[in-house]
């Protein structure tokens, strides 16, 4: 792992490790991995030691291939990159990378011309994230995860983080979050896959996920770690999405049958298509209610089909909606036609139509007007929740 190479670098080396960092990149990158997410490390080292810090990475990664060879077979082969360098690279290597498609031979070549050691495996797709980690510059809206790791014996077997354990920790940490989903009734600290990881915690500084993981770990319902980390990460800062946009509804909504909800808007002098899976819970209700005429504002992200994958969704101004047909001659009362209100298809009679404004509270549980966003288990790591701030505030 990384820890293992920033410790062997601090043993034989009187360099230190200043900062561990993890770095989210953008969310439809064809190889991504399940995280999509890339590790780096700011360390003050000698310059007389360069050299030596160079020649115990290669070792290092040499040993991280040959480990690799041995899984078996897959449909994408993981394809690692290390890359150092020893002075500054362009910023925008990060922003290209959180917010849009990067090619890896382009990254390759730029990384190389600006003096950067590149270490690859068989292909070089994993240089896009690599040099993401070490073109990001950390801003104020940045948070904290540490993450623990498993004793290697125990891979494979199922995790100790008991229930209780996650929601005391909700209850008495309140610098860390996303914690659980209290709509699902599920922590969301611990993996459920089989891997080394045992339990990642997100907090606003190092304090606060350093003092929650010593208060987990001293618990008898918790697993004991092997060893930790604590990162500097891109994390709900929103930084893949440049900024909200408002518009209006111009088409109505089309519902497919998993229940993912799409609607087209004019925004901009141009027309969008907009996306709510049936995962993001209050985003697709309230989607789903939507007519022609209603303003809308949402924050999302432009998958590469040209639709916007929507992350938050506010209604402004709902077009009127009828609340009811009347009843006449025992039979509902039918449109006249456009602006000529209703009329009953038995006697004749007319009647001007109701309107009122939708009910958006019922849909949502928030009034009109209100930011919603999917349940805690159902946004991405970059999304930014609404308890923390204004979306798509750049």
């Amino acid at each position: 792992s990384m820890g293992e190479l920033l410790t062997e670098i601090e043993n034989r080396t009187e360099a230190s490790v200043i900062e561990r960092r993890l770095v989210r990149l953008w969310p439809f990158a064809e190889r991504r991995t399940r995280g999509n997410g890339a590790l780096g490390a700011i360390i003050e080292i000698k310059e007389d030691q360069k050299n030596l810090l160079e020649s115990i990475c290669r070792h290092w990664f040499s040993d991280l291939i040959e480990t690799i060879s041995r899984y078996p077979a897959s449909e994408f082969e993981p394809s690692p990159c290390l890359a150092i360098s020893f002075g500054t690279v362009p910023e925008e290597w990060y922003w290209e990378a959180v917010r849009g498609y990067v090619g890896s031979d382009r990254r390759l070549e730029q990384a190389i011309s600006n003096d950067c050691i590149v270490l690859l495996s068989q292909s070089n797709f994993g240089v896009v994230g690599a040099c993401a980690a070490l073109s990001w510059r950390p801003a104020t809206n940045s948070s904290w995860e540490l993450i623990a790791w498993r004793d290697e014996s125990l891979i494979g077997s199922p995790r100790m983080v008991s229930k209780e354990a996650v929601i005391d920790l909700e209850r008495s940490h309140h610098d860390t979050f996303l914690n659980r989903d209290p709509t699902k009734d599920k922590g969301m600290i611990a993996p459920r896959t089989p891997c080394p990881v045992l339990y990642g915690i997100r907090g606003s500084s190092i304090t606060a996920v350093h003092d929650a993981h010593f208060w987990l770990q001293s618990r008898d319902d918790v697993e004991r770690c092997s060893s930790f980390g604590t990162h500097l990460t891109n994390q709900l800062s929103d930084d893949h999405i440049e900024s909200s946009s408002s518009g209006t509804v111009t088409t109505d909504v089309t519902v497919t049958q998993g229940g993912h909800a799409y609607v087209s808007v004019f925004s901009g002098n141009r027309s969008e298509r907009l996306v709510a899976f049936s995962e993001g819970g209050p985003v697709n209700r309230l989607l789903r209610s939507l007519a022609p005429g209603d303003i809308i504002s949402w924050a999302g992200l432009k998958s590469p089909d040209g639709a916007i994958h929507l992350e938050r969704i506010r209604l402004d101004d709902a077009t009127p909606r009828i609340t009811g047909r009347p009843v006449c001659c025992s039979n509902t009362m039918r449109s006249a036609g456009r602006e000529q209100g209703l009329r009953c298809l038995s006697c004749g009679r007319k009647e001007k139509k109701s309107w009122h404004c939708s009910d958006i509270d019922s849909v949502t549980g928030k009034p009109q007007g209100d930011w919603i966003e999917p349940t805690p288990s159902n946004r991405r790591h970059l999304s930014k929740p609404l308890s923390l701030g204004t979306p798509g505030s750049i």
